[in-house]
């Protein structure tokens, strides 16, 4: 198993895009149970990948890969850049009864860089001020996160992992149990960070977001299906298939 970092070029015009991640035969689990399989993928700079695949086809243990929290049994994970990516997980693997406000859990996203202990700095509460503002919550800074809609809640998440100030945003079902209103304004908000620099993957089974992605990877028990645009790899056929087999 190798993963190996480089450091990023310019950044180039959408036409010659170069690869944040780049995947190779990756094969990665858990004690006696294999998950990933043979993976081949990759992932471009500046752009929006959408996982999708049936409960059970890796999505969450590929985002834990890219997130480094867990740890391939093969393969290679070429990566260009030096930042640590910004990992959002999904609502229910956060604790309702953790005594945090929503301001201490977005400031939780500065510990990668200040450390658990340290006091935050001038910049640091900044970082935090931005990424509340920027999802629309800063009103919201006094109140118990458990205490938050779902909406609010989730906006709460990816406050936090905006203010890792990371070039790669993995989230693991950000709009699932969300209205319409607010999945589509999680939506609006991921376009904007691409355009600010960010690159971003994320696992959902809402096909009207994957259909907005850039890319897609279509997963069926560990193993890579289809990748490419969503447009060309999400169809009925397809899609029928792929539920059909899980």
């Amino acid at each position: 198993m190798t993963i190996m970092f480089i450091k990023p070029d310019a950044p180039s015009p959408p036409a010659q895009r170069t690869p944040h991640l780049r995947l190779t035969a990756l094969c990665a689990g858990y004690p006696g149970r294999p998950v990933i399989r043979e993976l081949d993928a990759r992932f471009d700079r500046l752009t929006t990948t959408a996982l999708i695949g049936p409960n059970g086809s890796g999505k969450s243990t590929l985002l834990g890969v890219l997130a480094g929290v867990i740890r391939p049994t093969s393969g290679e994970v070429l990566t260009h850049g030096d930042r640590r990516p910004a990992f959002v997980p999904q609502r229910g693997g956060v604790a309702d009864a953790l005594p945090l406000t929503v301001r201490q859990a977005v400031a939780m996203g500065r510990w990668g860089v200040r450390g658990p202990w340290r006091r935050l700095t001038k910049r640091d509460r900044a970082m935090v001020d931005s990424a509340l503002d920027r999802l629309g919550i800063a009103h919201l800074g006094s109140r118990q996160l458990g205490e938050l809609s779902g909406g609010q809640r989730q906006r709460a998440l990816i406050a936090q992992g905006l203010a890792q100030e990371s070039d790669l945003l993995l989230l693991d079902e950000p709009t699932t149990g969300l209205d319409p209103e607010a999945g589509e304004r999680i939506g609006v908000l991921l376009g904007e960070l691409v355009n600010d620099g960010v690159t971003v993957v994320q696992a959902t089974h809402d096909l009207h977001a994957a259909r907005a992605a850039d890319h897609c990877l279509l997963l069926r028990e560990g193993r890579l299906v289809a990748e490419g645009h969503p447009g060309r790899v999400l169809t009925t056929s397809a899609l029928a298939r792929m539920w059909e087999s899980a």
